[in-house]
């Protein structure tokens, strides 16, 4: 008997020391930059472009790998940077989503020329097509997605090259600037205390905006010198054919339903509401924005 419970004994612990059988798991690629020409930059690359007023150099820094899935990401302003995106980098990389960020010209790490007349919306969409052709995004992988002045880019860019385009992303930015001024007028100006909403208005309707009382263009809608002031590509949306999501949040100062409009207006939209977020929804409800961002990636 012994003998009988000894062999059990031993049999059970044979068992418990055989080595496993080994599992395949294949192995990701997403960090594995061996074969990029960045890899000994960190992923930075610095893009030439060309303009009618001379060549000028902007910056790009990629993170990731996926062959199939490249988010280039449009910043706002014009005149903001790169860095109010990097909330991206608790999120797109779980989801293995290669993406880029990137300065504009003008802006943060890339060249910043003074001549005006650069600042114009059709030079910036060129600009972006050569930053394409630079990374070498194409309609297979290439994902568009721009927030605020970004959403307009992105909107414009598709207009013209959505040949180019796998999916397009337009984050708290309306078809209309407009419609963007008349909300702030008749919506969110009346939610404010008279005394704090007539000043800046009586130094806008004055076209004095170097008093220093005035700290720069309010919320309430674009005026004075804008250019973007009478921009709307509310009437071509129905021209972009590439699925495309549109982000509106709750307390953003544009109105959320407009944002909606796009999604409906577009031929193959879909609408991402963010009942915490504001124009900032990266931040203020980023699980709603970034998750709802993968879910729409997965779909292309």
């Amino acid at each position: 008997m012994r003998r009988l419970t000894a062999v059990a004994v031993g049999l059970i612990l044979a068992a418990c020391l055989a080595p496993e059988a080994p599992v395949n798991v294949e192995e990701s690629n997403y960090l594995n930059y061996s074969q990029r020409d960045d890899k000994w930059t960190g992923g930075v690359k610095v893009i030439p472009v060309e303009t009618e007023l001379g060549t000028f150099n902007v910056w790009t820094k990629r993170v990731g790998n996926n062959p199939d899935l490249k988010v280039l990401l449009l910043h706002g302003g014009p005149g903001a940077t790169y860095e109010y995106f990097e909330s991206a980098d608790s999120y797109f990389p779980n989801a293995e989503v290669e993406y880029y960020y990137y300065d504009q010209l003008g802006s943060g790490n890339s060249d910043s020329p003074e001549d005006e007349r650069l600042w114009d919306p059709e030079r910036f969409v060129d600009e972006v097509e050569q930053v394409r052709i630079a990374l070498g995004l194409d309609a297979s992988n290439f994902v568009l997605l721009g927030h605020s002045w970004g959403g307009m880019l992105g909107m414009e860019y598709a207009l013209k090259y959505q040949e180019n385009l796998k999916g397009l992303v337009i984050s708290n930015m309306v078809a209309s600037a407009p419609e963007y001024m008349k909300y702030a007028q008749e919506v969110l100006g009346p939610q404010l205390p008279v005394e704090v909403l007539e000043e800046p208005q009586a130094f806008e309707a004055a076209g004095d905006y170097t008093n220093p009382r005035y700290l720069g263009p309010s919320e309430f809608g674009m005026v004075g010198y804008a250019t973007l002031k009478n921009w709307d590509k509310t009437a071509d949306l129905y021209r972009i054919e590439v699925p495309t999501l549109s982000i509106g949040a709750q307390y953003d100062t544009m109105d959320p339903e407009a944002m909606r409009a796009i999604a409906d207006s577009v031929q193959n939209g879909t609408f991402l509401y963010c009942p915490e977020g504001d124009h900032m929804t990266m931040y203020d409800d980023a699980d709603t924005y970034y998750n709802g961002i993968i879910d729409f990636l997965g779909t292309l």
